[in-house]
């Protein structure tokens, strides 16, 4: 029985001493900071910025990269923190980066177009970086929803684009591997729309990505004492609660408009997806290629990335596996230890 006690009374000291290192870590957190690598704001049009990033040696490769982020979520998670910062990590291995901040829509969004986009918004800043470094031909990054963006982009001015790299782009939505997928075909997407006011908030979207494996929540915050109790682990889930809490809504007419023709139609690997009267078609994409799927991903499952390969036009492609999920392509350790040094280097061999 004394022995019973003493298992016990160890097991209360334990949670005791594990709740004050939580209170006193958690006090002692004055601000939780994001994106912190150098940058400088080079042109804006309304909400739409974008950052060319600050190095402290020259370039590697003269040919700047262009990262095109997706609409839902923010850029963030590419800087989350120093020693996680698929940026940082890029610049460091000789790439001269810009990015598309697509700001924060309101209601007087809600009519932006997909056109508006990409027409405009993407195809300005590719001629903003031309301009700049007096080139003729951009590499272009697209992430996620932004990767398909850039893929329709690529599409139309081929012109313009030396290299392109897609890290976890969906292409293929006719899939029933991923939930969101699933639940996407069958949505009535006028009726959120509209019933939203035109503009789709972002704890809307968020709820939604939660409900794709509700389990992951319930066991994070189960978990939070103790990972309260480590400096290091509190920061981190600091940082990631930050980013997921900061989600912007969405244009209405362009959400309306990607779950319609790409979740429910498909159009984009039909070719019958149309920009301003003009067909996207992805065949007239032949410089190189790399696709980056992630083959953990249950947001965009490998399944509805890796067709990429096979529509283009490109002889020079090249499909590469991310062991882990799709979070883990831009924080984990493997992303800064193999995976941005890869295409950083794909890219310098291609310049």
């Amino acid at each position: 029985m004394s022995t019973t006690n003493g298992k016990i009374s160890d097991q209360i000291l334990e949670s005791v001493n594990t709740v004050s290192d939580a209170l006193r870590n958690i006090s002692g957190v004055k601000d939780v900071d994001i994106a912190t690598a150098p940058r400088t704001t080079v042109w804006e049009d309304g909400k739409v910025k974008l950052y060319h990033f600050e190095r402290e040696n020259k370039a590697l490769a003269k040919t700047p990269a262009l990262i095109s982020y997706a609409l839902v979520n923010r850029w963030e998670m590419m800087d989350l923190q120093p020693d996680r910062s698929l940026i940082r990590k890029l610049v460091s291995e000789g790439i001269d980066v810009y990015l598309i901040d697509w700001g924060y829509p309101t209601k007087i969004d809600r009519y932006k177009t997909i056109e508006d986009y990409i027409l405009g918004n993407i195809n300005d800043c590719v001629d903003f970086i031309l301009d700049k470094h007096n080139i003729n031909k951009v590499n272009l990054l697209g992430v996620c929803q932004g990767g398909t963006f850039s893929l329709m982009y690529t599409s139309l001015f081929p012109e313009k684009i030396k290299n392109l790299v897609t890290l976890v782009t969906p292409v293929d939505f006719d899939n029933d591997e991923g939930l969101l997928f699933k639940w996407a075909k069958d949505m009535d997407v006028d009726a959120i729309v509209d019933g939203f006011g035109g503009i789709v908030p972002g704890d809307f979207l968020n709820t939604g990505f939660d409900l794709l494996k509700p389990m992951n929540k319930t066991r994070k915050y189960m978990a939070l004492p103790e990972t309260m109790a480590d400096q290091g682990r509190l920061m981190n889930f600091l940082r990631m609660e930050h980013w997921v809490a900061d989600s912007p809504a969405q244009a209405g007419e362009t959400y309306r408009r990607f779950i319609k023709d790409m979740y429910q139609h498909n159009k984009l690997i039909n070719g019958k997806f149309e920009l301003g009267g003009r067909k996207v078609e992805l065949k007239n994409i032949k410089m190189p290629i790399l696709t980056i799927y992630a083959k953990e991903d249950h947001i965009v499952p490998p399944e509805t990335t890796t067709p990429i390969n096979d529509l283009v036009g490109s002889k020079d492609k090249e499909l590469m596996e991310f062991p882990g999920g799709h979070i883990g392509v831009f924080v984990g350790s493997r992303s800064q230890k193999l995976l941005t040094p890869a295409i950083a280097q794909w890219l310098k061999d291609r310049d």
